[in-house]
């Protein structure tokens, strides 16, 4: 099979030229039952032809639930592949989170097996064995990584996100590489660290954003590697949902609370290192850092992932520097990020997720962490996964990682969502969450449209009053207040008011939404 002249330029590694492969010839690599790898991280990244290949295969041979595999991602990875893997029926088990409607059904509905895990923990604990142990070599059948280069000793250059596959080659029996030329290579744009076992892990010696610990590209060992595929196909990614009213008036909420700790001396005036999740809360904040009005400079981010937002963070010059394990970019973005390749290649750096997520460096940099949650409750419990207590979104993610580390712990959500027949049916703000995936001794910050409520020192019954007074929406204020009222009158008469609860009531606005589609009840009796 004769090599392109751009994959010969992109391939410098002779040998590896020697096996190269249609993606459609390397079937029989994954019999069924299979342990899997892919690289990529929040839809980028990920391999497309391989997996593409497999489903055609599943589906031209009525092949459902006869191929089924376990199948292990950083994080999520492209729609129309794990999306249509989930619909064929082809995944058996998945770790640690993902993105797309029939994945979450095939996991809400029983069919795919799947756990969430902090995503800095799972690529150690992968290369622990844990996910492994009842496997006879204790490595994973094949590992399939997206490239956008492959240097001279065999190393591969990722493309715009690390996510966990330092770790996935590490515990790889077989490796396919599939060397993407739809884009330009990254080389420079990583530093690449492997994982060590204890008694023998060492410290991440970095102080700053900018700190360099490792190397340009994934160390691979070449006699694993059996096949290297042509792709080109670019990342499948979508616009940017727009920054709305509410989500606005977060950011200027959040915006008024930095500038305040700065005026107090508790911030420096550039700030600390910045982390921001995904969404259009993310993207407001980010966005209000780059207009001026917030008149920071300087500023450094420290985070997973890297929205379009941050390229008008960096064009404002208040930006200096960007680490994150992922570039996530609408394909607007994409294109500005290339065509301005210059301005922006050496004020960013793709590292592992084990790294960018990693508790030891995020503490020691003190970075200001912002996530959204499904619902925050009135003692500053957070829920970012589970709707109603059941019903799986995407994953924990890298939330708890930040937020239990941060110095500045701040939850944005909209104080009430819409549901199917009422415009303000789900309060975001309750009474008790029905999962709990951060704790109260957490979160540091809640900020919804309404206001920010700093429960910083607080005991458990001013943080409710705070947070009802500030953040909840005023259609569910009274209710919550009442809640409150009711629950700490009969627990400080029996003497158990310290964190006061009705625990026969506490889900009583859930119930209500289930069955009358609205959390607005008329009473607590």
């Amino acid at each position: 099979m004769a090599a392109s002249a751009l994959l010969k330029s992109r391939v410098r590694r002779p040998s590896m030229l020697g096996k190269l492969a249609k993606a459609e010839d390397l079937l029989h690599f994954f019999p069924n039952g299979s342990y899997i790898g892919w690289s990529g991280f929040t839809g980028v990244g990920y391999p497309k032809k391989v997996p593409t290949a497999l489903a055609d295969h599943v589906e031209k041979n009525s092949l459902q639930g006869k191929l089924k595999y376990t199948l292990f991602v950083g994080a999520s990875s492209g729609a129309e592949t794990e999306n249509r893997w989930a619909r064929l029926n082809m995944i058996e088990r998945r770790a640690p989170h993902q993105v797309g409607k029939e994945i979450a059904r095939g996991i809400n509905n029983g069919n795919i097996k799947f756990f969430d895990k902090h995503l800095s923990m799972f690529p150690a604990d992968l290369v622990y064995g844990f996910y492994t142990k009842d496997k006879p070599n204790n490595k994973l059948d094949v590992v399939v990584i997206e490239a956008s280069a492959i240097t001279e000793e065999g190393g591969i250059i990722p493309g715009a996100s690390v996510g966990a596959s330092p770790e996935l080659v590490q515990m790889a029996d077989k490796i396919i590489i599939e060397v993407n030329t739809a884009g330009p290579s990254f080389e420079g744009l990583h530093d690449i660290t492997m994982c060590d076992k204890p008694p023998r892990r060492k410290p991440y010696l970095i102080m700053a954003p900018e700190d360099r610990i490792g190397t340009p590209h994934i160390p691979v060992d070449p006699e694993k590697v059996v096949a290297i595929v042509e792709s080109d196909y670019p990342d499948q990614t979508q616009p940017n949902a727009p920054a709305d009213e509410g989500s606005q008036a977060i950011a200027g909420h959040i915006i008024a609370f930095l500038q305040h700790e700065v005026k107090m001396g508790r911030l420096p005036a550039s700030l600390l290192p910045i982390q921001s999740g995904i969404g259009n809360i993310a993207n407001a904040v980010i966005g209000g850092l780059s207009t001026g009005g917030a008149n920071f400079h300087n500023l450094r981010v420290w985070t997973e992932v890297l929205q379009d937002s941050f390229l008008d963070l960096f064009d404002s010059g208040h930006l200096d520097f960007a680490t994150a394990t992922s570039i996530r970019f609408s394909p607007d973005g994409f294109k500005r990020f290339y065509d301005n390749w210059e301005n922006y290649f050496d004020k960013l750096l793709l590292r592992s997720q084990q790294v960018s997520n990693s508790p030891e460096i995020i503490r020691r940099l003190g970075v200001i962490g912002m996530n959204t949650p499904v619902e925050v409750d009135i003692y500053a419990h957070a829920n970012s996964t589970c709707v109603m207590g059941s019903r799986m979104l995407n994953g924990l993610g890298g939330s708890a990682d930040f937020l239990r580390s941060s110095k500045y712990s701040i939850m944005h959500t909209p104080s009430a969502r819409p549901s199917k027949t009422d415009p303000t049916g789900v309060s975001c703000i309750v009474p008790f969450c029905t999962h709990i995936d951060q704790t109260e001794h957490d979160l540091d910050v809640v900020v919804t449209e309404q206001g920010l409520a700093d429960v910083r020192g607080m005991s458990p019954r001013e943080r409710a009053r705070e947070i009802i007074s500030k953040c909840s929406h005023p259609d569910y204020k009274p209710i919550l207040q009442d809640y409150f009222d009711r629950a700490e009158f009969e627990c400080l008469k029996k003497g158990m008011g310290h964190e006061p609860h009705l625990l026969f009531q506490a889900f009583k606005m859930h119930q209500n939404l289930q069955e009358k589609g609205t959390m607005k009840i008329d009473s607590w009796e």
